[in-house]
């Protein structure tokens, strides 16, 4: 049998790390994730509301650098739970328990909600990528013969 599941949105609150009884590190969260199709009526992209919850180094992972709006991606696999609600009626639940939780923006992008990306520069300022000889890099010419590979 196979039950994997990877989904890719937006958390829609912060994170929140609770403990079990016996120490085990949990936190549960949404994912806003996009639909691949747009309606016929209205012209948009619907989006569906996925429940997560993440154990042990998951958890705290995510409580640790992960916040409201931003972009995760989660592997794991689907659970459905049954669950009686304060009336006593019986209920069911879907949720992805996370295997894996990886970035799916980068910090800038995160904290800034998109926009232009720009390649990281590593300590060296911004302009020096186009400066090429400045940056300690210089251009191969075709009159160097062969290369040695």
């Amino acid at each position: 049998m196979l039950n994997r599941i990877i989904i890719m949105g937006r958390l829609t609150r912060d994170p929140e790390l609770r403990r079990t009884q016996n120490g085990t590190a949990v936190t549960s969260f949404s994912l806003a994730v996009d639909r691949d199709f747009k309606s016929r009526e209205s012209g948009e992209k619907g989006t569906d509301f996925i429940d997560v919850v993440a154990w042990r180094q998951s958890a705290e992972f995510v409580c640790q650098y992960f916040s409201k709006g931003r972009m995760a991606v989660v592997e794991g696999r689907l659970q459905i739970r049954d669950w009686k609600d304060k009336d006593g009626n019986n209920r069911r639940s879907a949720e992805v328990v996370a295997d894996n939780i990886y970035f799916g923006d980068s910090k800038r992008d995160g904290a800034s909600g998109g926009g232009d990306y720009a390649p990281p520069t590593y300590g060296m300022p911004a302009d020096a990528y186009s400066a090429g000889a400045a940056a300690g890099f210089a251009e191969i010419s075709s009159e160097d013969g062969e290369l040695p590979f």
